[in-house]
């Protein structure tokens, strides 16, 4: 997939405001190599996903030594949207708490005492995080009016074919 294509996609109103949400779901192939896939907070900063993480994570080893990642964003809704992205995950150890773990956590319905609170454990309890970046290589947007699923395209293309044989 191309870059322009890529952007075209994740620029469509949908895909930002799917960008805009607290949750992703990361897949990755773990040490064992069998899949896993994990929900994680993200914040879009409008080229790269940007999800952190403890320093002693499971999916780190998993992702020094394989960093291949797939992304799901979606809505809970009928009919869903649904923004599916490719990419690498880059890892980034940083000292103390990444703005963007602060940011991604800051539309939970918290009063701003309890965001005081939230945020004085975290520092506590974090002497560093690592920033796992994911800058998209493919990305597909499903929002079952304008999109459908690959598979599900086809059978429409088939079923098109058949009623006008």
């Amino acid at each position: 997939m191309q870059p322009n294509e890529i952007t075209e996609i994740l620029n469509r109103p949908i895909s930002q405001e799917l960008l805009a949400r607290d949750l992703t779901r990361l897949a990755y192939v773990a040490k064992d190599g069998t899949p896993r896939s994990v929900p994680i907070g993200f914040t879009w900063n409008g080229s790269q996903i940007v999800m952190c993480t403890t320093k002693n994570a499971p999916k780190l080893p998993a992702l020094r030594h394989n960093p291949a990642v797939a992304l799901t964003i979606d809505t809970e809704v009928h009919p869903p949207k649904i923004l599916l992205i490719r990419g690498r995950a880059e890892l980034d150890v940083v000292d103390g708490i990444p703005e963007e773990y602060l940011q991604m956590n800051g539309s939970y319905e918290m009063t701003a005492e309890q965001r005081v609170e939230w945020e004085a454990e975290v520092r506590s309890l974090y002497d560093g995080m690592v920033r796992i970046v994911v800058t998209p290589t493919w990305a597909k947007l499903i929002d079952f009016e304008t999109t459908l699923p690959s598979a599900v395209e086809e059978l429409v293309r088939q079923r098109a074919e058949r009623l006008h044989a």
